[in-house]
């Protein structure tokens, strides 16, 4: 969907968040205090019309957004062995984020953690208000309630889906709390029930979603969308086959292939809604508050207006300089990849032509709307992640030198510049698996996906100590004592203490 259909109509938004906080904080049955004026909105006369109901399904991809401009690429990159943070001294207000790349966050740090976990629920929230409506609408045609139903039980199963993976077993909450007496949650659930979840909406999600929309609409969860995450949730689960019953049904998407720019031209805003992207998250940068900023958090904090060319903002400071590449992903590029030099650049040229030795993510940098506002959208679902899957599950089933595995990776690499993988490369499954993960790291840098694919590997733990005691040995200055001793329990977070405390939530092992 274009930008412009997730520009909610915030002052009718803000009435029915206000509407609903009342009727869950009154309960005075029989009174006059249940009596609201008749120009006041509340869940009743609200949820009345399609397009009441239209614009509250759209502000559950609300909470998508903001996730994505900070929780997710904190949590999905700068956790892993991806990338890391440029240190700067002079602003230290963002601490707790540099605590998530050593590996010293704990429960106390409610700004990072609580973050992700607070918009999830909100997120979480708005779908159910959705899904607890939708019949209630008169006049609403049947095939836009499978649609709207189908959207929220999708982004309903992302964001918990998220949560799993992040958390371990999460409060499952699938509808509206109607009082503050019934806040309280019935605590945790099982990691493998909210994935059971995940996979009950995404079932239903798939049969609801159309495959695609007319280009007003383009930008929606589409039942491609759904059978991707649903892939993800069967792998996660070591169901090779069933998940590659799903991806072999993902069809209507190819890579952009055909010039040395393709793969740049996937992010292109101009390029918007192409044949690559399956889902992404969409952002209007021609309007105050619709934009992305990503070229702005991840430029240098010392390169000025250079990396950016924006004018109006000469020192970025303590809001940039966040997820800057490794300099172990700077190595993870074969020569002659072009895909390093879309993703990422080593560093910039100063004013005064000296070249900075500071690495930076390049991928969304594509020039500005508004000043510090970006028209560029987010990937979180394209067809060569779906490529890259399939092959993972063929060769999980079986490893067949030569086979049609290795014409999926191959397509990969091919775009890239990069000869075919070979049989005499890959000779047997480990070496195959190990080829599809460093694919994936670099076909996929920058996208959110390397957290999620060190766990599947059962490599995680030993990975990313080999990794600390190289930002160790390159940092030693800056990096605290402790910093980088990841064992099985920290790949889990802690539960944010404040939830711990008001939902008596068992903490995970630390």
């Amino acid at each position: 969907m274009e930008a412009t259909k997730y520009k909610i109509n915030w002052k009718m938004f803000n009435k029915v968040l206000t509407a609903v906080l009342l009727s869950a904080t009154c309960s005075c049955s029989d009174s006059f205090l249940e009596l609201e004026p008749e120009t006041f909105l509340n869940e009743q006369s609200f949820f009345n019309t399609p397009t009441q109901i239209e614009q509250t399904v759209n502000a559950s991809y609300r909470s998508l957004r903001n996730l994505t401009d900070l929780e997710y690429w904190v949590f999905l990159e700068m956790r892993s062995d991806n990338t890391t943070f440029q240190f700067f001294e002079a602003d230290r207000g963002e601490e707790n984020r540099g605590l998530v790349d050593y590996f010293l966050i704990d429960a106390s740090h409610d700004r990072s953690m609580g973050g992700l976990w607070n918009k999830s629920y909100d997120g979480i929230a708005r779908c159910n208000t959705v899904i607890e409506n939708v019949d209630n609408i008169e006049g609403l045609e049947d095939a836009k309630r499978d649609q709207f139903v189908g959207e929220v039980k999708f982004l309903r199963a992302l964001y918990y889906y998220n949560l799993a993976l992040q958390f371990g077993g999460v409060p499952l909450e699938l509808s509206t709390t109607p009082s503050p007496e019934d806040a309280s949650s019935e605590g945790r659930a099982s990691r493998d029930a909210v994935l059971q979840s995940v996979l009950d909406d995404l079932l239903e999600a798939v049969d609801l979603l159309p495959d695609s929309y007319d280009a007003f609409e383009n930008g929606r969860a589409t039942s491609g969308a759904a059978k991707t995450l649903l892939a993800k949730v069967y792998m996660v689960q070591r169901n090779y086959a069933e998940a590659l019953n799903v991806l072999n049904t993902i069809t209507g998407y190819s890579l952009l292939t055909g010039s040395p720019t393709s793969y740049r031209d996937v992010f292109d805003p101009a390029n918007k809604g192409n044949s690559e992207i399956i889902f992404d998250v969409q952002y209007l940068g021609s309007e105050e508050g619709l934009g992305s900023n990503f070229m702005y958090q991840f430029a240098p904090n010392n390169s000025g207006n250079i990396v950016t060319g924006d004018p109006q903002l000469l020192n970025l400071g303590g809001g940039s300089g966040w997820n800057t590449p490794t300099r172990d992903m700077m190595r993870a590029y074969e020569p002659g990849d072009l895909r390093m030099d879309i993703s990422m650049q080593p560093g910039f040229t100063d004013n005064e032509g000296d070249f900075v030795d500071q690495p930076y993510v390049s991928k969304y940098n594509f020039g500005f709307e508004l000043s510090g506002s970006t028209n560029v959208n987010f990937p979180v679902f394209r067809y060569a992640d779906v490529l890259l899957m399939r092959a993972e599950c063929l060769n999980e089933q079986g490893y067949v030198a030569g086979g049609e595995a290795f014409d999926l990776v191959n397509q990969i690499r091919n775009r890239a510049g990069l000869a075919g993988l070979t049989p005499a490369e890959a000779p047997n499954q480990q070496d195959f698996r190990d080829a599809i993960f460093q694919e994936r790291r670099v076909e996929l840098a920058f996208e959110n996906h390397r957290w999620y694919d060190l766990l599947r590997s059962g490599e995680a733990v030993s990975i990313m100590n080999a990794h600390g005691q190289e930002e160790i040995r390159l940092r030693a200055n800056i990096i605290p004592a402790g910093a980088f001793q990841v064992t099985e329990n920290k790949l889990l977070l802690p539960i944010p203490q404040r939830e711990v405390t008001i939902d008596n939530l068992e903490q995970n092992p630390q």
